[in-house]
């Protein structure tokens, strides 16, 4: 049976213009040129030093890409493409009135105006659909958070943190939000040598959790040995961002028991888990 829910924490930026596809290919992690009807690409704005600032998806909508962003980074993300427009012939701008909606399960029949594209990441998580109206839901905002945590996939700054989280940490190479061929982009430098002189210490690793939930940024810890920190959570389910040593075995944050369990999708070194 097929889900749909709204998401309310999500917003809309689009992109429009002749230069669109160039101008966003030399800011983002991804293959911008992939962006088709019927095809999403899953890409982040880094930081100069090459450090997490902001991911969404992006949607072909006739002359204009639509970026499914985080509603509290939208317009900040707005604000920061706008200022690298120079010449290029672009607006950016947050669109007004659009509604982000998640469907899993099967796919989702949507109204006409409707943009629709399954999520690239994994096929488990369904389509991500960006209307001009709400529609009719059949689950809630709560629903595709605990079908996400049972996956492993990050949502946005719950999960990832500013200026400081790096890619590969977060599984965006083996969910597919990172182009190794499509040339130069902003950060770009850090995130190909973090991959190819294999320097990640960290992941964001789902984990279950026995006992209450701790609050987000308790810290994790083997022993006394601080070995990383807890993200977002729902019930039993949560991912922590846990240094690679420490993917094995059980392991304490508050008052509750972590066990790290990696998903199959989850590439990690020999040895980690």
């Amino acid at each position: 049976m097929t889900k749909l829910a709204q998401l309310p924490d999500r917003a809309v930026v689009a992109v429009e213009g002749p230069d669109r596809v160039a101008f966003l290919q030399g800011l983002v992690s991804n293959d911008v040129a992939l962006a088709a009807p019927g095809q999403a690409v899953w890409a982040a704005l880094l930081s100069p030093q090459g450090k997490w600032l902001a991911d969404f998806f992006i949607l072909a909508d006739g002359e204009r890409l639509l970026l499914d962003v985080e509603q509290g980074q939208a317009a900040m993300l707005a604000q920061k493409l706008s200022r690298f427009r120079l010449r290029s012939k672009v607006t950016v701008a947050v669109l007004e009135g659009w509604q982000v909606h998640v469907a899993w399960g099967g796919a989702p029949e949507v109204p006409a105006g409707a943009v629709v594209a399954p999520d690239p990441r994994l096929a488990e998580a369904g389509w991500r659909v960006l209307a001009p109206v709400v529609l009719a839901e059949s689950a809630s905002p709560s629903d595709w958070d605990a079908h996400r945590l049972a996956l492993g996939l990050p949502e946005g700054s719950r999960d990832l943190e500013t200026d400081k989280t790096v890619l590969l940490e977060a599984g965006f190479d083996e969910l597919s939000g990172v182009s190794w061929t499509k040339g130069c982009y902003m950060g770009q430098e850090l995130t190909a040598r973090t991959k190819y002189r294999g320097l990640i210490k960290r992941r964001l690793v789902p984990v279950e959790v026995q006992g209450t939930l701790p609050a987000p940024g308790t810290p994790v810890r083997r022993g006394e040995a601080e070995v990383g920190t807890l993200r977002s959570g729902r019930g039993a389910r949560a991912l922590a961002t846990l240094r690679l040593e420490a993917l094995e075995g059980a392991l304490s944050c508050g008052e509750a028991v972590l066990v790290p369990r990696p998903p199959p999708w989850m590439k990690l070194p020999e040895g980690a888990a």
